[in-house]
């Protein structure tokens, strides 16, 4: 035993020379964090002591790093906007949106990367977006990207935001519009001051495409007339990835006399025409609700539905439009002759 002690000490005092580090310095330092610990090891000693000591010894060298070895949270997060350089501008527009009510939080932005927790994480998301789910869920998406990319960057030891739950969202009912709604919106783009949306009319109603896909469209390129397709391309759709629409009533003459075109100040137009039909009221993206709707119950094919939609998988198809009690076998056909 006695042997083993001298060991011990000779072990000890070599490890301390290369530190150059003094026994008596050591002994301070133990004492010290023993009186800071106070109560917590009143009865501890030998074995159990030193398991403590190594608890405060490894928290107090990850308070370290995260003081150090870590960028800011508004550096990180400006960093990651950059990181995307590659998205389309309304992406980027979003993402700098979003960055910049996290950094009104009062105390995020100077905060150390790594020393952000989940609690803190889950108190800014309340603070700047509290007030609407919608919101919420994006934010945290584009939170839990920031810590993503800052882990990559060796910014932080993990991603506090994967322990906050996403707010699930009630869906709205879809309510797809009638055949007699879907003529009258035909008839008012046939009119001469709405005829430049015929095309886009089309293609919402019956391919299914976004308004935002259609607005980027470049018909001479992406539509097929002969066979009837249009080719949304990965830099038009909204997930960014491409696939081919299968036009099922194919566009007619009229149409196609006007060269097919994707006017300017689309939007507007858009507005102007379904005010001009008489609908004061519109639900986001009813067209391609409408087609969802009237294709699943004529076609009977999720899976291809899903690849017309660009969805990744038929789970929102099965959940949102297999429920056929507003929309008749009559009206089926009526929106398909």
């Amino acid at each position: 035993m006695h042997k083993d002690m001298k060991n011990d000490r000779k072990t000890a005092k070599e490890l301390l020379r290369q530190q150059k580090v003094g026994a008596t310095e050591a002994a301070r330092l133990i004492l010290e964090a023993v009186e800071g610990l106070g109560e917590m090891c009143t009865e501890l000693k030998g074995a159990g002591l030193m398991n403590l000591l190594r608890q405060v010894v490894q928290a107090g060298v990850a308070a370290v790093k995260a003081r150090t070895e870590t960028v800011s949270f508004e550096e990180a997060a400006w960093a990651s906007v950059r990181a995307r350089e590659d998205r389309r501008a309304s992406t980027k527009q979003d993402l700098r949106h979003f960055v910049r009510r996290m950094l009104r939080v009062p105390g995020v932005a100077e905060r150390p990367l790594r020393a952000m927790t989940t609690r803190e994480c889950r108190a800014l998301l309340e603070t700047a977006f509290g007030a609407s789910k919608h919101s919420y869920r994006k934010a945290r998406s584009i939170l839990h990207s920031i810590f993503t990319y800052g882990y990559r960057q060796e910014w932080c030891d993990e991603n506090p935001v994967n322990r906050i739950e996403t707010p699930s969202v009630p869906e709205i009912e879809i309510i797809p519009l009638t055949p007699e709604e879907c003529k009258r919106l035909e008839a008012t783009a046939e009119r001469p001051e709405h005829a430049p949306m015929r095309l886009s009319l089309h293609l919402l109603m019956y391919g299914g495409l976004r308004p935002a896909e259609v607005q980027r469209l470049d018909p001479a390129r992406d539509i097929d007339w002969k066979e009837g397709t249009v080719h949304i391309r990965p830099q038009v759709s909204k997930t960014g990835g491409g696939r081919t629409v299968h036009l099922h009533k194919l566009p007619r003459r009229a149409v196609r006399a006007k060269g097919g075109i994707i006017p300017h100040n689309w939007a507007q137009r858009w507005r102007e025409l379904r005010r001009a039909a008489g609908f004061r009221r519109w639900q986001s993206d009813a067209l391609r609700h409408t087609f969802a709707t009237y294709h699943v119950l004529r076609f009977r094919s999720l899976p291809e539905l899903q690849l017309e939609m660009g969805h990744s998988s038929t789970n929102l198809l099965r959940n949102r439009y297999l429920n056929p009690t507003r929309t008749s076998p009559r009206s089926v056909r009526r929106f398909w002759q």
